[in-house]
Order: structure tokens, then sequence, then C-alpha cells
């Protein structure tokens, strides 16, 4: 079997990011955080762990009208009718990202799948409560439909998601009735969005491997996309109850599971990691922190690099409302 990269390739650009209006004007950081993740890693001193890929394509319209009505799509566009059903500020720049928001999750899927010994990450957040006919959640477009469907139409695969969130990624299940190939793309009960909180979580976690893992021994799925959405956490404004201890243990639980399938099939499940959600407004360092430590677990566990993180996840400044 082939030997794991050491470092996570990255599908990144400043492209991917939107900046106007996003710090002052919205509550969700979500098209603002590729370049603040960036920013953070390197000023952490853990690019060594990542090599970086910029050079690709945005999206175009036809692809966004795999998961959604040509109208929205549209309005999106132009600012028209139910652009701000994403509940974001619109721009031209928002705009503009999106296309390479989507194509980042594309790529790196894509990428991961033709060569499954380099774990791919795509950097990217607000995506998996968008619906056919509108934005949601601050989600503009549902990149995981888009993807899998394009994966699936050109390569015939079929993946599961591992989606920490902690908020149901209703995106795929909502896009069901709307475009028929997602129902072999991401088959039913592989959007994995486990519940619950610390041991619970965990657990609930540790089944949805099982049941995934059974399906690619079986042959039936062909790669996994591991989101490591920080809303779960129990400091997150409008998130869960999961303490820090038994979230950064879904990211060991997922790397060991994925080495040990790895050997199983007798070569590299093809690997992308994103980001997803993750809501601070005392510390929203404290959210990136909380997706490198994840990202970091992975890059030691599958890709076995060398070097550790000594980031400290800092409590609420304030008191929790009731």
């Amino acid at each position: 079997m082939k030997k794991r990269s050491k470092r996570i390739l990255t599908f990144y650009t400043e492209q991917q990011v939107c900046f106007d209006n996003i710090q002052t004007a919205s509550f969700s950081k979500s098209p603002l955080k590729p370049y603040l993740l960036m920013q953070r890693m390197k000023k952490k001193g853990l690019t060594s762990a990542f090599r970086f890929q910029s050079n690709f394509q945005p999206l175009k319209k036809e692809d966004f009208e795999l998961a959604h009505t040509e109208t929205y799509v549209h309005n999106v566009f132009n600012g028209e009718g139910n652009y701000r059903s994403n509940s974001l500020p619109w721009s031209k720049n928002l705009v503009h990202s999106v296309g390479f928001t989507n194509a980042s999750l594309y790529e790196a899927k894509k990428h991961a799948l033709l060569h499954p010994q380099t774990v791919c990450f795509a950097p990217v957040s607000g995506m998996h409560h968008a619906q056919p006919e509108r934005g949601s959640g601050f989600c503009t477009f549902s990149g995981q439909v888009i993807s899998a469907i394009k994966l699936y139409e050109e390569f015939g695969v079929s993946g599961a998601y591992f989606d920490l969130d902690g908020h149901f990624g209703n995106s795929i299940e909502d896009s069901r009735w709307f475009h028929p190939a997602i129902d072999l793309a991401i088959p039913k009960g592989c959007n994995i969005n486990p519940t619950g909180t610390n041991e619970s979580y965990v657990a609930s976690f540790q089944k949805g491997l099982a049941h995934v893992g059974e399906l690619i021994k079986a042959g039936k799925l062909h790669y996994v996309v591991f989101a490591h959405g920080a809303d779960s956490h129990e400091d997150d404004d409008i998130g869960g109850g999961c303490d820090t201890k038994h979230w950064l243990l879904c990211a060991q639980l997922f790397s060991e599971w994925v080495n040990e399938i790895s050997i199983t099939i007798g070569k590299p499940l093809p690997v992308t990691l994103a980001l997803f959600g993750g809501y601070r407004s005392d510390n929203y360092e404290a959210v990136l922190d909380l997706h490198l430590k994840s990202l970091m677990t992975c890059a030691r566990i599958i890709c076995e690099h060398p070097q550790r993180e000594t980031l400290v996840i800092p409590k609420k400044t304030y008191m929790r409302s009731a």
C-alpha cells in the first residue's frame, strides 16, 4: 500500500475569501474564515504540515444549478429576489468568492480521489444549510451536493460526510428531491452528524464510523469528507455541549479509523478535510485554534507528520446566556 504524503494538500486562494463587510457587518465570519485560518496557521508556526494549491478555477453558474434552481442562482449572482436568504451581507466580492469556495471543496475531493495517498483540505465553511431554492444559516450554495454530484457524474463514485458542526447539515437531505443523482453520490445514511454531549456525542460519531466503514469494505463508498465544525463545542455562541477533550477525540478516532480502513481495503482511503461552523464573539481565535488542533490531529495520525501543536483553547470570558 502506498504511504501517505506527510503534508496535507490545501486548496486555498484569497479569491475564495470575502473581505467586504464580513468583519464588521456579519455575525458569521465564514466568508472570511479561510483567510483568518491561514493567518493563524502562519502565526502559530503550523504551515509545515500543509502544502498549498492555489491554481484552480471557480465553479461556473451551471455547476451551481446541479444543486440549486436557476432562479436562485440568478438571484445570488445579481443581488435580486431572495439573494439575502443566506443572512450574509451581499457584495460582488461575496459572489466572486463563492465560485472559488465551492471549487476548493470540489478540487480537494477530486485530487484526493485521484491521488488517495494525499490527504486534501478545503478550508471552507458556509455550505451545509443551503437548499435548492434558497440559502440558509449563513450558507449560500451547497458545495457538498455540487461536488458530490460532479464526482459521481465524472467517476461514478459515492462518498460520505462526517460533519461535526453543531447544527444538522440539512443541505444534503433537503436536496434529495431536487437532483436524483444525490442518492447515488451520497447514499442515505451517509451524512453523519453526531448528536449528544461529550461521551454520547463521541458514541454517536463512532456509530457513524462503523456504518460507513462497512459500506467502504463492501465497495459501496469510495471516499470520505471530514468537516471540523467547531460549533458543537460547549463554548460556542450558538453551539452544542461538547467539551474540548471529547470534541478533539472525534478527530483522533476518525484518523485511526481511516488508517484501519485503509489497511483493510489494501489502499489509502481518499480523505478530504473541511471546516464548517464556529462562532465566538469574545474570542474568534479560539474557533480557529479548535479547527487547527483537529487538523493537526489528522496530520499527525494519518500523514504521520512529526510536528505537534501546543494550542490552548480558552474558556469564554463572559457568562453564557440562559
